[in-house]
């Protein structure tokens, strides 16, 4: 017996996942619901309608045509969980260009080599960042111009540094979006380096069609439209995947936070959301469990929960299922592939297995 049922694959000769996770809902039900959310404890809870995202994702995408970023360039993507990621990531596909996302982790010399490695010839950044990281960045000769989030008085010496909201503000949104085929590169995300210096991975639009079954069976959406907190970073694949990409392809709405990162908070911040699906490590499941006394009647809304990143300890499961009366669906991926395992509904879960294997079936390309 077949896990999943045969999938069909359809994939059109022209697809862009900025237009796909935006632009595409906007003559739907959804255009009106929220699409992506941050809350970040700082600047307090930050929100995009589709209709929102659309219109700033389009007008990112005209700003970088307007300082010279040519289709195919590669566009370095540095900032904590905030909405400008989202526009900023989204925004340079649909300009046709590659977005690179990195880690707010990284020192400044890591930034620099995936800079080079990449080639990248712009960058997103904040203020903070840029006076951490500029006097090192200076010396990358492919990178030209550098766009600040909120920073009224950027300067450059040899780059075009550039205040993001300004030049935001005086891009035209009405211009279309760069006629990308599938097939076409779309965002570079690089390895954890484990083996030597990190490795660029290249994924073309037509990933986030590939995906579409790990994405159908893993989370189990429900038609009447999901609301997604993940407990991760969008530098992570695996959170730009299933918390980003993935929710928006399908129209449910996006949660993302910035801040605390106590066993305390997630469960403030899913009752605050209402959010409907939760995704994390299992070591934030854990300590909500150790540290917390947390029950299925605190989180009314929470009905689906899902893991990965590290294996899903059985006493995790047990305990998670005990206290919140619900299941923690696990999958597994990889950088280079995105996830490709998971556990499902249409299955009993086997404690221990990361779960059964992407279905099999017939790919349709180049179709009009």
């Amino acid at each position: 017996m077949e896990p999943f049922p045969r999938w069909e694959w359809r994939i059109p000769e022209r697809f862009n996942i900025g237009v796909a996770c935006s632009d595409a809902h906007l003559r739907t039900a959804v255009a009106e619901r929220d699409a992506v959310v941050v809350d970040d404890d700082a600047v307090g809870i930050r929100r995009l309608t589709y209709r929102e995202l659309a219109e700033r994702t389009s007008r990112f995408a005209q700003a970088l045509r307007g300082l010279g970023v040519a289709a195919g360039d590669r566009v370095l993507i540095r900032l904590p969980n905030c909405i400008e990621y989202s526009v900023a990531f989204l925004g340079a596909m649909k300009r046709g260009a590659i977005a690179v996302p990195t880690s707010t982790l990284l020192t400044a010399d890591e930034v620099e080599y995936l800079a080079r490695d990449s080639g990248a010839v712009a960058m997103v950044t904040d203020r903070a960042t840029w006076e951490a990281l500029g006097p090192t960045l200076e010396r990358q000769a492919s990178l030209r111009d550098v766009l600040l989030v909120h920073a009224a008085d950027a300067r450059g010496t040899r780059l075009g540094v550039h205040d993001f909201d300004v030049r935001f503000a005086s891009a035209d949104a009405t211009l279309p979006p760069h006629p990308t085929r599938a097939e076409d590169p779309a965002y570079l995300v690089y390895t954890s380096g484990t083996t030597g210096y990190p490795k660029g991975v290249l994924h073309a639009h037509r990933a986030l069609l590939g995906r579409q079954p790990s994405s159908e069976y893993w989370f189990d959406f429900d038609p009447r439209g999901d609301r997604v907190l993940h407990a991760g970073k969008y530098n992570w694949t695996y959170v730009l995947g299933t918390g980003l990409m993935d929710p928006l392809y399908r129209g449910h709405t996006a949660i993302v936070c910035e801040g605390a990162m106590d066993a305390d908070a997630w469960p403030r911040r899913i009752a605050r959301h209402g959010a409907t699906v939760f995704i994390a490590v299992p070591t934030i499941y854990r300590q909500i469990l150790q540290k917390t006394a947390v029950a299925a009647a605190d989180l009314p809304t929470l009905r689906h929960c899902m893991s990965a990143g590290e294996q899903l300890p059985v006493e995790v499961l047990d305990g998670w299922r005990t206290r919140m009366g619900l299941d923690v669906y696990e999958g597994l991926g990889m950088t280079e592939c995105s996830y490709y395992l998971c556990e499902t509904r249409s299955r009993p879960i086997r404690p221990g297995s990361a779960g059964f294997a992407q279905t099999h079936g017939t790919t349709l390309t180049g179709l009009r």
